[in-house]
């Protein structure tokens, strides 16, 4: 990029999306500064376990230069996938090819420190919640910050999720609630503490549904297992219980209840983690989500695309900030490369939304995943 002086670029948001753009710009010689609201980079668990595709996420890492140190850093083996009825009953058994990278897991911790890692001291500003943008579409646009700091900027990268501040200043849409609600639940020191459930899951993830609830459970690095219990409820159905998410022995006795039916191995899936469960229900984007351009604010990841949670989020997040930072080092203006890159991203996006559109009732659907349609072998079995 040419400009009479270097482009003040904020990207609000250190997630995968947000640090993958720092990168790649700085690899470019670009210089750009990621605002987090989080107060440092071990301020909390960063969540589960995801798999990056070859098709997407690992392209994104190859221009990082980080790809060979994610396959160093990766699970390969979490590649495997169960399928189960209710009744325990294995429909179809995936296992990975020796050698096989299209989507290796890696753990959400470990891949956030391999990018904060790969960047310039200082590049991330922690303790940095953004609270509103302001100034005219023509630039410099203000960051107002909770902390009373306001920083101009050239162009404002909104990475920040879900709940993106930055989304305000391009669009009124706010996300919705699916219907569907997942509750998280933290199972550790699977092989000793846990057998028969690091047996069930093995090196992956086993999954069941009965078209109402569901149960999603993921082989997480660090001999740790995260399960994912879905069910299609209101947004305040532990509240309409009478319940609070710390009732976690108020909450073990009603899923007990509600999922009676289901196979003694799988219910143990829901009540014998460690430790109390989070609430996480799922919201998306109006479908499309689309917005005027404008030459000084753009997005990426959830924030300009929030959808349900069927592996393709932090992919798109990587390949939309891989995308936009070539688009900022191959052309003359911001105006034109944020314009070059929404040309890309928002059709792409766009179609996804449409093809994951009411994607959380799939979560809860009896139907055989698609891979699982082109002769992959099924061990048939029980496991109860």
């Amino acid at each position: 990029m040419t400009s009479p002086s270097a482009p003040r670029i904020a990207i609000i948001g250190a997630g995968p999306g947000g640090l993958t753009c720092a990168r790649i710009l700085q690899r470019h010689g670009i210089t750009a500064t990621v605002h987090e609201h989080e107060s440092g980079p071990d301020s909390r668990n960063q969540g589960g376990t995801l798999d990056l595709h070859e098709d997407n996420g690992q392209i994104a890492l190859r221009e990082a230069g980080l790809l060979d140190d994610f396959f160093r850093l990766s699970r390969p083996e979490g590649q495997e996938m169960r399928q189960m009825d209710p009744a325990g009953t294995l429909l179809f058994h995936h296992r990975p090819a020796d050698g096989e990278r299209f989507k290796p897991e890696i753990d959400r911790g470990t891949l956030r420190d391999l990018l904060l890692n790969s960047l310039e001291p200082g590049t991330v500003r922690w303790g940095h919640s953004l609270r509103s943008v302001s100034g005219p579409a023509a630039g410099p646009r203000r960051l107002h910050f909770a902390d009373g700091t306001v920083v101009e900027a050239d162009l404002v990268v909104g990475a920040d999720g879900a709940w993106s501040r930055v989304r305000r200043a391009v669009s009124d849409a706010r996300p919705r609630y699916s219907g569907v609600s997942f509750l998280e639940a933290w199972f550790h020191d699977v092989e000793n503490r846990h057998p028969e459930i690091a047996e069930l899951v093995g090196q992956g993830s086993a999954a069941a549904a009965d078209g109402d609830r569901g149960v999603f459970a993921q082989r997480n690095g660090g001999d740790h297992i995260r399960v994912y219990i879905l069910q299609r409820v209101p947004v305040d159905w532990i509240a309409a219980a009478g319940l609070t998410v710390e009732d976690t022995d108020g909450i073990r006795a009603l899923l007990l209840d509600r999922y009676r039916d289901w196979a003694p191995g799988l219910r143990r899936l829901l009540t014998d983690n460690d430790g109390r469960y989070v609430d996480r229900p799922i919201f998306a984007l109006p479908v499309p989500h689309t917005w005027e351009h404008n030459p000084t604010v753009t997005l990426l990841g959830d924030a300009a695309h929030l959808m349900p949670p069927l592996g393709v989020g932090v992919n798109l997040a990587m390949l939309d900030a891989c995308e936009l930072a070539l688009a900022l080092a191959r052309h003359d203006t911001i105006d034109e490369a944020v314009r070059a890159y929404e040309q890309t991203m928002l059709p792409r996006s766009t179609e996804m939304q449409h093809l994951l559109d009411n994607g959380a009732e799939h979560l809860l659907s009896t139907e055989l995943p698609d891979f699982a349609q082109d002769g992959t072998p099924t061990d048939e079995g029980a496991l109860t």
